[in-house]
């Protein structure tokens, strides 16, 4: 009862939502809570729901949500993707995997990400910019962004564990607002992700400035 009324009372603090949340876990976390994607996936469609609802005027909700999986070895996560399909019964689910990506279900992006490098990303865009003979006096920020596979800004980058970040987004996240929980990803609770979307909305984001 008393969690009950802590998560309400939360929820009800909340007036500003990011636009896209991003959680970065390790394969290690993956094989503890593979289920977890798509919990915090109906979480998203909820707390959205139910600021949206509160405020309509004023708030988009959450319109995407990434997934990170660190891993050298991303045939080690095949196994858990019976788990990771289930986010396209309540969203759209947009899996990378190896050199593979599925696209399946409707409503809000979420993007899983398995074994995925941000300096592999970038050297793609590299080689490909090579390959479609663009001159460097032509290269600047929104010509490389424009070759990058993950075309989106995170306003949130959560990491659980109080590990260290990984190399992921790390050009579209320069600008993201960081948090590190030491709540282990098995164990992480709604509350946990309400509390970092109450302490979101009260950063002054500067974006560099």
């Amino acid at each position: 009862m008393l969690y009950w009324l802590y998560e309400n009372l939360l929820k009800r603090q909340i007036t500003e939502l990011p636009k896209h949340v991003c959680f970065m876990i390790s394969g290690q976390d993956m094989a503890d809570a593979p289920d977890n994607l798509a919990l915090i996936t109906s979480w998203c469609n909820e707390i959205s729901e139910f600021v949206i609802k509160r405020n309509p005027s004023a708030n988009p909700g959450i319109h995407g949500l990434t997934f990170h999986i660190s891993t050298t070895n991303p045939k080690d996560m095949e196994q858990y993707l019976p788990s990771v399909r289930k986010i396209s019964t309540v969203s759209r689910l947009i899996l990378h995997i190896g050199d593979k990506k599925e696209v399946a279900g409707n409503g809000m992006d979420v993007v899983i990400a398995i074994g995925k490098s941000g300096r592999e990303e970038i050297t793609a865009c590299i080689r490909r910019m090579a390959q479609d003979h663009i001159v460097p006096e032509n290269v600047d920020e929104k010509t490389l962004e424009s070759y990058l596979t993950f075309q989106y800004t995170p306003d949130i980058v959560i990491k659980t564990g109080g590990d260290h970040l990984t190399d992921f987004l790390i050009w579209q996240s320069v600008y993201s607002e960081l948090f590190f929980s030491d709540v282990n990803w098995k164990y992480v609770r709604k509350v946990d992700f309400l509390r970092v979307l109450r302490d979101y909305q009260s950063r002054a984001r500067r974006f560099g400035k």
